[in-house]
């Protein structure tokens, strides 16, 4: 028999998210203690800090940076991990120029993005009827979780953001289909996960919701919520086809041209047997990733209770009524499945991204059970089987890392003192203070494992004030290309008296305010990276040197030119004896004083003729100066017997070029330079090319549909809905008292009942 449940009281609700964001706050205050640049390293520091300065300044500017010419490396931002069509997004970038400290403006940003996610998962537990206090609990524990914590928040931004929106929208999937809220929370929070332009939370959104469909339907035995669940997410989908399509119709430019390509190898693909280490915060697991085999830090460690709260579960119970919780435990299987590979799923590689996932779903499975069917009364038999859980978890973790026996130890000591502590306090003083104090240990873990860390071998370590960046650095004006490699940098050269004083790695020039070609990108131009051999970090192998003084056959131009450099950044650990050589022709070597020990300067003996014109060669044309201003640019050109045009702009998808009223093809020079072919005949007319992200058109009709079709399923759903809403019914024959156990209150019987 089933009955009617009861919403906890807004009031408790409330109370508790509120115990959420500040528990976040000390936790984020735990990790600093541990390591001030938690949050501020490797692709944190080198690539998305710089570009929210960049992008924030173009704002300003009152530009939207869509495409940003100059960059050549890593400027078409329609492709980059950039989100320029999310508006949390957006804000991000035109705060930050505000802000000299840039590790702390990244903090601040990485703890209201954590936040957000620690506040999703704690509405996905309640949308499937857990306590307040146990959703909690699980809302805590997912931002300190050992992926997570290691590597989307202190390094991979888009994939912390990704993640925030994917659990807020999993919470509203789940509601919505239960016609407990609107399809509109859904369709925003999911366009947010999908338009951060990233794959990984795009098709872990996918999945979600194919989870949550198969699961409201097991529950609900109706194909109407599914079907208004399934037509909410596509509308989300055609609105973010503007962040999306251009990537797609831009892919084959790039090094991720191939999206149909799966293969396996060892690196981050991580064995089930792995997931048995989930709650030994001494966990160092064993796969193959930066460090070898065994990797030093908790990367598969999701929170210290999850696991030994299995046995305190009645699963006699919790199976009867399985198709209630069978959305969450479906995702659960089908990442778990996904964390052991394939290696690489076209763009999607290294599946052990994916372990977020595995954790945001355990502990929302564990919390919810819990929260139903929990038992914590006195039973020889569950403590027995927590013992047995707790000696697995020490088993994987010593086998994994015999060397770290005495620190398993500890830990499986701190596991059951902790585990005891929060048994007791269930019986005696009810769920909350069993839920506080289970919060509370997760401070002084997260600590212990950030403080014991090493420093990742990735890391970068760049200053933290802009201010203190641009003193030291020279000022390059006009338009620079950097040939350095930052493997020959020494680890004790990474300061503003030595290398970062005078070489811009990754993107440290956007820091400055400074034009440079290099810049880091992952998704890169596959014809300009190999014409100058220039990796994703915008680093170069020493060929480059001679391959940018090269001649482009068909121009009979040197490539320096066609890209209208002003200045050549020689690396001297790379070019040793480039300065005691002579320059190329057209070019000097010019020396800044204080910087001689790091680099030699490269630039034109005479200053580039009409600075700022986009024309970088011409053939059987004459033309006017093409004046660069903004992305669409004209010059007036004639031409008697024909000719060509070549532009200093990277062929990107997206250009078109008009002559008068009539469209001319572009063409690619070296597959990198944008050219046009100038008929015979052509007398004084105007020459128009404009770039604009690929399928603009498509992608704006389709988020116009969305909209449209968003608020007609609202005007439905309020035309529709019922006076009450349907809470998650549970079983009348499971009810514990609830200053005894952590279950509602409606749902109770005697401790020990199902024992």
């Amino acid at each position: 028999m089933w009955v009617r449940a009861e919403l906890e009281p807004r009031k408790q609700v409330m109370r508790w998210a509120g115990i959420v964001i500040v528990a976040v706050l000390i936790g984020y205050l735990a990790v600093l203690l541990g390591d001030t640049r938690h949050f501020y390293t490797d692709d944190t520091e080198a690539q998305y800090v710089p570009m929210w300065q960049l992008l924030g300044t173009e704002l300003r500017a009152g530009r939207f940076p869509a495409m940003v010419p100059w960059e050549w490396m890593a400027g078409n931002y329609s492709l980059e991990e950039a989100g320029l069509y999310n508006p949390a997004q957006l804000l991000v970038y035109l705060l930050a120029p505000s802000f000299d400290n840039l590790a702390l403006y990244a903090t601040a940003v990485k703890f209201v993005f954590s936040t957000i996610a620690a506040l999703g998962v704690f509405r996905i537990c309640l949308a499937y009827g857990a306590r307040a206090p146990w959703a909690a609990v699980a809302g805590v524990a997912f931002p300190f979780s050992g992926w997570f914590l290691f590597f989307d928040e202190a390094s991979w931004f888009t994939s912390q953001t990704g993640t925030a929106w994917l659990v807020q929208a999993w919470a509203s999937a789940v509601l919505y289909a239960r016609g407990r809220t609107g399809p509109i929370p859904l369709f925003v929070f999911l366009y947010l996960a999908l338009s951060v332009q990233y794959a990984f939370p795009a098709v872990e959104s996918g999945l979600m919701i194919a989870a949550v469909a198969t699961g409201e339907y097991l529950h609900q035995r109706q194909w109407a919520p599914v079907l208004r669940l399934l037509t909410a997410s596509g509308l989300a989908v055609l609105a973010s086809m503007i962040a999306n399509l251009p990537v797609l119709l831009s892919s084959q430019a790039t090094w991720r041209g191939d999206v149909s390509t799966i293969h396996n190898d060892p690196f981050l693909t991580v064995p089930w047997s792995e997931s048995l280490n989930a709650s030994l915060p001494s966990t160092v697991p064993a796969f193959t990733a930066w460090w070898g085999h065994v990797q030093p830090l908790p990367m598969v460690y999701i929170a210290w209770f999850v696991i030994p709260a299995l046995a305190f579960i009645d699963w006699k119970a919790a199976a009867r009524h399985a198709a209630s919780w069978s959305g969450i435990a479906l995702f659960a299987v089908a990442t778990l499945m996904w964390t052991a590979g394939p290696g690489a799923i076209g763009p999607l590689r290294w599946p052990a991204r994916v372990l977020p996932m595995l954790a945001i779903a355990l502990l929302v499975l564990v919390c919810v059970l819990i929260s139903h069917y929990g038992d914590f009364a006195s039973s020889r038999r569950r403590y027995a089987a927590a013992g047995a859980l707790i000696a697995l978890l020490f088993v994987r973790s010593f086998s994994a890392a015999p060397k770290l026996v005495e620190r398993h130890a500890l830990a499986v000591f701190v596991v059951v003192g902790l585990g005891a502590g929060v048994v007791w306090l269930a019986r005696t003083r009810g769920t909350a203070a069993a839920a506080v104090l289970t919060i509370i240990a997760t401070f002084p873990i997260a600590f212990v494992q950030v403080a014991s860390a090493p420093r990742t071998p990735l890391s970068y370590g760049f200053a933290e004030h802009r201010s203190d960046m641009t003193a030291a650095f020279p000022d390059f004006g006009g338009r620079t290309l950097q040939l350095a490699d930052r493997i020959l940098v020494r680890d004790e050269e990474r300061t503003l008296a030595d290398t970062y004083g005078s070489l811009a790695l990754g993107s440290y020039a956007k820091n400055l305010g400074l034009q440079y070609v290099n810049g880091y990108t992952p998704v890169g131009h596959a014809a300009f990276a190999g014409l100058l051999c220039m990796a994703w970090d915008g680093g170069t192998c020493p060929d480059a040197y001679r391959r940018v003084f090269a001649v482009e056959p068909s121009t009979d131009t040197p490539i320096v030119d066609l890209m209208r450099l002003d200045r050549i950044v020689l690396q001297r650990s790379q070019y040793p004896q480039a300065g005691d050589e002579p320059a190329p022709a057209g070019w000097k070597f010019v020396h800044y004083p204080g910087h001689e020990h790091q680099i030699w300067v490269l630039e034109r003996v005479n200053p580039l003729p009409s600075p700022g014109d986009l024309i970088a060669h011409e053939s059987g044309v004459h033309a006017t100066v093409m004046p660069e201003a903004g992305l669409t640019n004209r010059a007036t050109v004639s031409s008697g017997t024909g000719g060509r045009i070549v532009l200093s702009r990277l062929a990107w998808p997206g250009y078109t070029a008009t002559l008068g009223n009539s469209e001319i093809p572009i063409r690619a020079v070296a597959g990198t330079f944008v050219a046009v072919d100038i008929p015979p005949g052509t007398r004084n007319a105007t020459l128009t090319v404009t770039w604009r992200p690929p399928g603009l058109p498509i992608s704006l009709t389709t988020a116009l549909l969305a909209l449209i079709g968003i608020g007609a399923l609202q005007w439905w759903y309020r035309r529709t809905r019922r006076a009450t809403t349907l809470p998650t019914p549970v079983p009348t024959n499971h009810v514990l008292d609830a200053r005894s156990c952590p279950v509602p209150p409606h749902s109770g019987s005697t401790p020990g009942a199902h024992q």
